[in-house]
């Protein structure tokens, strides 16, 4: 490789193409090419600034490039950044207690994306099944929901009921059963005594931030306690602020089993998950059992604690329930026949269209702001939490323009 070719390539043009020759195309962006980002604002490489209403799918809860989780970040990557779990470092057990103090939960596993978190959950949950429900050896069955999205490793996208999720990745794990989302009556007719676990999104954001009726997870809770069965919830996009509480599943007011949490969990900086649970269900996990080199690592945990600093000092699971009810009843105003339906919980609403979502992203990303279809006819609005009401208002203006235009 000579010198010229290190040489920076700047323009938009250059760096999409770079990108559509060497990079997989696993992914169909908008062309929109970002170099910097501050709070809930975007600059391409021209200097246009953008609006974010994805939040990096809520991974960027609290602003990008916060000054308090970037100072953390900067003075522990001085300090040591990883000795992998051999050893003890200073950082995992402060945010061992820093998860307890603001969850409840008794223990925490800490990993490093959403799908290994959602992976280390199952591991866990199988072997409760084994070791303390007494289910035989190779026998236990997970339920999932229909529609659900857990990740992208080959045992999650063999529970998927997403076609494409699937196609050409099988053969898949067996041992898990899928069940109607929202359908109580088809997870109670699921469960057998081989069932170790109900895996299941409080609100499916990939799916187009569908909302189950209400009453479904108190009364999943109710069954999974009556027939010993673990209720998983899977809080990677939920959690953390975004639908208005600190975890979604209260909005029901229970307590699950197993939390799974991530995303925002490093507030963008890192990536840091974990899995929460009490003493009985972690405590199945014995030296060797399951591990991860980066899980845990120090710098992760200085990171993530600085994050959820952040949502608390900041308030910004409040301000997520205040400005998501305005966000929504604003939208769910507009007139227009291209809307079908206007739905959300918190900062994370989901438009509906009778036609497909892609022009209508590019439209909005032409005026200045950033969102991203799913499923073709769903936009998801997920601004950061520290948005202001003026850019709010600046953004649901451009939304209701491209919707009545």
């Amino acid at each position: 490789m000579t010198a010229t070719t290190l040489a920076p390539e700047r323009t938009v043009s250059e760096l999409i193409a770079l990108e559509e020759q060497y990079g997989a195309h696993n992914y169909h962006p908008l062309d929109v090419v970002i170099e910097r980002a501050s709070g809930a604002w975007v600059f391409d490489v021209d200097g246009r600034r953008y609006l974010d209403f994805l939040a990096a799918y809520s991974a960027v809860n609290q602003g990008h490039c916060h000054p308090a989780i970037l100072q953390a970040l900067v003075e522990q990557a001085q300090k040591v950044t990883l000795t992998s779990r051999a050893f003890r470092n200073d950082q995992l057990p402060l945010l061992y207690r820093d998860l307890h103090e603001l969850t409840g939960f008794e223990m925490a596993l800490p990993m490093n994306s959403g799908a290994e978190a959602v992976e280390t959950a199952l591991k866990a949950a199988r072997k409760w099944g084994e070791t303390v429900k007494g289910i035989p050896t190779n026998q236990s069955e997970i339920i999932v929901a229909s529609g659900n999205f857990h990740g992208r490793t080959i045992a999650i996208v063999g529970f998927s009921s997403d076609a494409q999720y699937r196609s050409g990745f099988g053969p898949f794990a067996p041992g898990f059963r899928e069940v109607a989302f929202g359908d109580i009556s088809a997870l109670e007719q699921a469960i057998t005594p081989h069932t170790t676990a109900f895996l299941v999104e409080p609100i499916q954001g990939e799916a187009g931030i569908l909302l189950p009726p209400a009453g479904y997870l108190a009364a999943a809770a109710d069954l999974c306690r009556k027939h010993n069965v673990l209720l998983i919830v899977d809080e990677i996009q939920s959690g953390l602020g975004r639908t208005g509480k600190l975890f979604a599943f209260e909005h029901e007011g229970i307590h699950p089993d197993v939390a799974i949490i991530g995303k925002a969990l490093s507030g963008g900086f890192y990536p840091v998950s974990a899995v929460l649970s009490s003493r009985e269900i972690l405590g199945v996990f014995h030296p060797g059992d399951h591990g991860s080199t980066f899980g845990g690592n120090p710098l992760a945990c200085a990171v993530a604690r600085a994050a959820l600093r952040v949502l608390v000092d900041e308030n910004l699971v409040a301000r997520s329930a205040q400005l998501g009810a305005y966000a929504l009843e604003r939208l769910q105003h507009i007139q227009s026949a291209k809307v079908k339906e206007i739905r959300g919980k918190g900062l994370w609403i989901a438009i509906e269209l009778n036609q497909p979502a892609r022009p209508i992203c590019e439209a909005l990303q032409h005026r200045g702001v950033l969102c991203k279809e799913t499923h073709s006819t769903v936009i998801r609005i997920a601004p950061p939490l520290v948005i202001g009401r003026e850019d709010l208002d600046w953004g649901l203006e451009q939304i209701e323009a491209v919707l009545t235009a």
